[in-house]
Formats: C-alpha cells, structure tokens, sequence
C-alpha cells in the first residue's frame, strides 16, 4: 500500500528537508535545508524585504518536493532561485553603479589622455643635481642645513622646521638663467612635491651669477610614512637642472621603471628559487601514499597538510604588510611574503604530484624491503622531476605578477614605484609601469610555455 504523501509535505513545510529525510532521502533533505535556510540567513542580515520572497518561494518548492515520488521535484527552479538570491544580493553588496562611469568623464579622459603619453623616454640633457639635508621636525642641537654638491653650494634657513612651517633655500653654483626643479625628498626616500598642483614641480629660475633663493613650507605630508610622533629625522631637498644636449634616452621615471622591473624579476627568481627548495622536503611529507601505513606517519602527514593549507589560505599581500612592518619596507620584506606563499603552493602541487605518480615501483622497493628513503630516491624522484620542474616555473610566472602587487605595501619592485605615481597622479608614469609590466609578462609567459613544452 502506498504512503500518502501530504504528511511529508506538513513536516518540510514545519523545518524544511525533514520531510525529505523522513522518506528516507537525508542528503537530500540535508541540501534542501542548507538552501532555504542560506537564503533566509542572508535576506534577514542585508533587511531587504523584497528578497523574502526568494527564501519563500524555496520553502514551497520544498513542500512540492517532499509531497514527490521518490525522484523529487525538478531541481532546477530551486537551483535558479537560489542564483537570483545570491546574483541580486551579491549586486548589492558590491554596491554596483555602472552610472559612476560616466558622471566625471572629464576627470576619466584627462587621466586617459596622460596613460597614452608615457613617460619612459626623453630627450637627452645634462643634468645638474644637488641636495641639501634637514631636520625634520626639530630636535636638540640640529646639525647645520648645508652642503656644497657638484659645485653648487647650498643652505636652508633654519637648520630644522616642522611640518608646514615656511623656510628659506640659498643655492649658489647654479647654471645662470635656466629653471631649477625642486623636490623634498622623505627620510625614506619617497618624494613630495613643494609648489604648484597637480604634477607641477616647483620651478624657479636661476639669476645671470647662478644664484636662486626659494621660500617655500616643510610639505604637510613629510611625516606621513614614519608617523607625525615620529623621532626627528633628516630629509632631503633636491634642486635640478636640466640643459638640452640632443637625441633621446630613458626619462627620470623610465630609469625608475627599469630599477623596479630588475627588483621585481630578481624578487620574483630568489622567491621562487628559495621557496622551491623548501617546499621539496616538506613535499614528501605532504604526500598520502608515502606518510600512510604508520600512526606516526599519518600525524606527520595531517600536521604538515594542515599548516600548508592555513598558509596558502593567507595571500602573500598580507604576508607583505606583517613583513613590512616586521622587518621594514624595502624587497626584502616582499621576498620574505613571496618566499612563505610559494612554499606552501609549491608544497601542495609537489605532494600532489607525487600522490598521483605509479605506485608499482613504490610498491616493489617496498617488497623488497627497501627504507623510506630508498623508496623516495629509487621509485619517487625519478618520475616527478620533468613535473617539478614545470610547476617551478608556473610558479616563477605568477611570482612575478605577485611580486608587483606585493610593492604596493612598500615590498620593493615596480610596485613600490606605481604605488607613489598613483597617488602623486602621475599617470604618465603609470602608463609607463603598465607597459613595462605587460612586456615583462608577456615575455616570462612566452619562455615559461616553451619551456615546459619541452618537459612535456
């Protein structure tokens, strides 16, 4: 004799799935709550009342289902609901307004027009640089705010100021009658701009003796990496000249460029290099079918599958920051967060790879007695090396983007150099970086394809 079914279907619409697991379908009484419930905990958090009807229309699919034969209702109207709760909440959440594109589309053409004038090369000049050091803000006893560089002699008046307090720059030596370009430059070695707005420097003539005097404020921002209770510290300000010597070579920025890309690639090589070293070892003890057998071994296994997974679950930027404030800013600190990532990737993709490798010539040294190590040395390496060697260089290939990233929390590399042009909004910089960026991937894509078609 047959069951009704109408008591099913008064105990999901009672807890939703109950009636499900009544019939003896628990799994699927099991999704069906996680479902109605997912949709309900979601629209009661965002208080959106019109999103309740998603939730109540699952809890009657529900119904319907438990109230089926066997096979249940169709799946798919709960499946597209569920969709439309997580597309149009997620809507939300993310707070999209494709209106925000087109309302300062001033500003957006102005910042388009700049990205598509690099400034990566120049015309060729002579250069003329000197510096002079202060102490910013004042502490006992300042050290006198002169220097003579590159037969420019320079003073500031007074020896030391604080933040937006106005001083006096004396320079003599000076090339006569031509502008000479002035930049503070932080203890840090990040620059700031002293006049104008904008990109604009501050730039002032030189008279026909070479003589120029400058009045301008310590820059409000001066103290902003060491913090404004920071220890008195000495800052830079730098004056520059430039004549015409003609032709053309690398722009001040496309020199930066350069620098960063090397300090990316190398950061990127001694993290992957490094980082590959470390993961090897711990490889073979993340893998299932050499650590199985043994209760000792399998807590071995468990324990170092664990801290790799909890380390891959944390991305390298904020490995970055902990870095950066540990040890500084500067590559290394970027090295150090690259270095522990690419550990814990590479660990799991070896382990895997080793999982996966033909278990006969495990099985055979093993046959014959052979030792844990004999095993790894005997039926293990020689299969997995060509796929080490691939997956090292994958990793090398996403280092290298990652590396860039990693500089915007002052880990050293390009990103260093496009984290201060972004915000000082010199995007002709910018566009320079990008460049520089996009053919250093292009070509790291290109080589790293073609050298694991060659593993292959």
């Amino acid at each position: 004799m047959t069951r009704p079914a109408w008591p099913l279907g008064w105990l999901s619409l009672f807890l939703p799935g109950l009636g499900q697991a009544a019939r003896g379908s628990l799994p699927r009484g099991l999704a069906v709550f996680a479902a109605v419930a997912s949709t309900l905990a979601v629209t009661v958090w965002y208080r959106q009342p019109v999103w309740y009807l998603i939730p109540a229309l699952l809890w009657l699919w529900n119904v319907w289902d438990a109230c089926a034969p066997a096979a249940g209702a169709p799946v798919l109207p709960a499946a597209l609901l569920w969709l439309a709760m997580a597309y149009g909440i997620g809507w939300q959440v993310t707070e999209i307004d494709p209106g925000a594109l087109f309302r300062n589309t001033e500003r957006g053409a102005q910042i388009v027009r700049l990205l598509l004038k690099p400034d990566l090369i120049a015309p060729r000049q002579e250069i003329l640089e000197a510096s002079v050091r202060i102490l910013i803000p004042c502490g006992p006893n300042p050290p006198r705010a002169a220097n003579v560089e590159n037969g420019v002699s320079l003073a500031i008046s007074p020896d030391c100021a604080g933040v937006n307090e106005m001083i006096v720059l004396t320079a003599d030596g000076l090339w006569p009658d031509y502008p000479v370009e002035l930049i503070w430059r932080s203890a840090i070695g990040s620059y700031r701009q002293l006049g104008g707005t904008g990109n604009e420097l501050l730039v002032l003539p030189s008279d026909g003796q070479g003589h120029l005097t400058a009045v301008f404020a310590v820059p409000s921002n001066a103290l902003i990496e060491a913090g404004i209770d920071a220890a008195p510290d000495r800052h830079m300000v730098v004056l520059t000249q430039r004549r015409p010597l003609g032709g053309y070579t690398l722009s001040r920025n496309g020199a930066f460029v350069v620098q960063g890309i090397y300090e990316t690639l190398a950061l990127a090589l001694l993290t992957t290099v490094l980082g590959a070293a470390l993961a090897l070892p711990i490889s073979f003890l993340a893998a299932n079918n050499l650590m199985g057998g043994h209760p000792l071994t399998v807590g071995i296994y468990v324990l170092v599958r664990t801290v790799l997974n909890l380390l891959r679950s944390i991305e390298s930027l904020i490995f970055g920051i902990i870095f950066v404030i540990i040890v500084g800013l500067g590559p290394f600190a970027g090295m150090l967060a690259l270095t522990l990532h690419t550990i814990a990737a590479l660990g799991k993709l070896y382990s895997e790879v080793i999982e996966g490798i033909d278990p006969g010539p495990i099985e055979a040294i093993r046959a014959t007695g052979g030792t844990w190590a004999q095993v790894v040395r005997y039926a293990v390496v020689p299969q997995i090396v060509p796929p080490f060697i691939g997956l090292t260089i994958y990793r090398w290939d996403i280092n290298v983007r990652s590396s860039t990233i990693i500089g915007f929390v002052g880990g050293g590399g390009i990103g260093f150099f496009l984290f201060q042009w972004i915000n000082l909004g010199d995007y002709r910089a910018v566009s320079a970086a990008f460049i520089a960026i996009a053919v250093v991937v292009f070509l790291m894509d290109f080589f790293s394809a073609r050298l694991r078609e060659r593993l292959q």
